[in-house]
């Protein structure tokens, strides 16, 4: 799966309006999490559920959130002094979903709404802008909520040779972790905005802190569809966990960013060609070492993309994901704006004609010997949808 504009919208299925058993007042709906919809009032949900799991599930809720159940949406907003037409375009944005009228939320929903509504008064954001912070924050935490559940807890909560069940054993679980975690997840926050503020300050100008010149791959498996017909469930899902985590890895450790995760695909970025070529290489070659792994195919390409809420977009984006399409296995592909990037910094020798010329430079005494780490193949040129004629040149170390 190669993806033409990388980009994700809201996750509709949080955001979608329920069904309550009365209709509130017009324009007094809110959105509010999953967790919320527990009580009596949302029971079309829990209708015929052991009584039992309620009430621990109600339980955890008060653990997680630290607070009981106290307002209403309206009355949250009232509280928190904004308007309720605000408050809901918040919690959308949060990705929490229409509950009505419902008592459902704490004294930590409104102060939310009052930090948010805040900045907004102080003028430190605009209104769109809070409205983006909230949307770019509830999707990225909603997205580890569901990994952590869905692979941490749950192989932590196995039932035990103690006759407990799963449910009993939760929370004293999340009892113990809640407040590790909840440190850790500010610590590793602070580290990557203090990265992410780094490469902003760092930006030559304004219009270069938004459209940034930047080097975007993607990788993706080979054959995955035939996969997905071939393994069982639980076989692809570790084998899609296994690139994940290896690509991530890699790409952190030799000083890219992992953009997103798309499965069989993975989307990095990083500042400099050397950097992207080295990732792009270190990927093909560590996965041609796994024999559990399918072959991967790379596609690289150098040039302005935009930024917006932590993805990237843009024509740029586009070629490095045709480039990935039309990549042989096991090669990594990269553009020509790409390959004169290397040329320029001295990675790697544009032509063999340019490489040559430099070691008999370096024999007269006139330059010293290029250390180039990589080598550039031209490819023949052809069409790609969208984007015109394309030069690929096929990249790989140079011996």
């Amino acid at each position: 799966m190669t993806a033409d504009d990388s980009g994700a919208g809201p996750r509709e299925a949080d955001i979608a309006p329920r069904e309550t058993g009365a209709a509130p007042p017009e324009g007094d709906s809110a959105p509010v999490d999953g967790a919320a919809r527990a009580d009596g009032a949302g029971a079309a949900d829990g209708a015929g559920a052991d009584s039992d799991d309620d009430t621990i599930a109600i339980r955890l809720e008060q653990l997680i959130l630290g607070a009981d159940r106290r307002y209403t949406p309206f009355q949250a907003a009232r509280s928190a002094g904004v308007s309720m037409e605000l408050a809901s375009r918040f919690w959308r944005a949060m990705g929490f979903a229409d509950i009505g009228q419902v008592k459902a939320l704490t004294e930590a929903d409104v102060l939310a709404l009052r930090r948010l509504a805040g900045l907004v008064e102080a003028g430190l954001l605009s209104e769109a802008m809070a409205v983006q912070v909230a949307r770019s924050t509830g999707q990225t935490t909603a997205r580890l909520a569901d990994w952590q559940i869905d692979s941490f807890l749950e192989g932590l909560t196995e039932p035990q040779d103690s006759g407990l069940t799963r449910t009993e054993i939760t929370y004293p679980l999340v009892e113990l972790l809640l407040p590790e975690l909840e440190e850790f997840l500010v610590y590793v926050w602070r580290r990557q905005l203090a990265a992410a503020t780094g490469r902003v300050v760092q930006a030559q100008d304004d219009a270069e802190m938004v459209d940034r010149r930047l080097a975007v791959g993607f990788a993706d498996l080979v054959g995955f569809t035939r996969l997905t017909r071939r393994l069982e469930e639980e076989e692809l899902g570790e084998l899609v966990e296994a690139f994940e985590t290896t690509a991530a890895d890699l790409v952190a450790a030799h000083g890219g960013r992992l953009i997103k995760t798309l499965g069989d695909e993975v989307l990095f970025a990083a500042d400099d060609a050397g950097i992207a070529a080295e990732i792009g290489l270190r990927l093909i070659e560590t996965m041609a070492n796994d024999e559990t792994m399918p072959e991967l195919r790379v596609g690289i390409a150098f040039g302005t993309v935009t930024t917006r809420m932590g993805d990237v977009f843009g024509t740029t984006v586009n070629l490095a994901s045709r480039l990935t399409s039309i990549a042989p296995k096991d090669t990594v592909l990269v553009d020509e704006a790409f390959a004169e990037e290397l040329g320029r910094t001295g990675e790697a020798p544009v032509s063999e004609a340019d490489a040559k010329a430099a070691a008999a430079a370096a024999e007269d005494g006139a330059a010293p010997l290029p250390e180039y780490r990589f080598a550039l193949q031209p490819m023949w040129q052809r069409p790609v949808r969208g984007l015109g004629v394309v030069e690929p040149w096929l990249l790989s170390r140079r011996t």
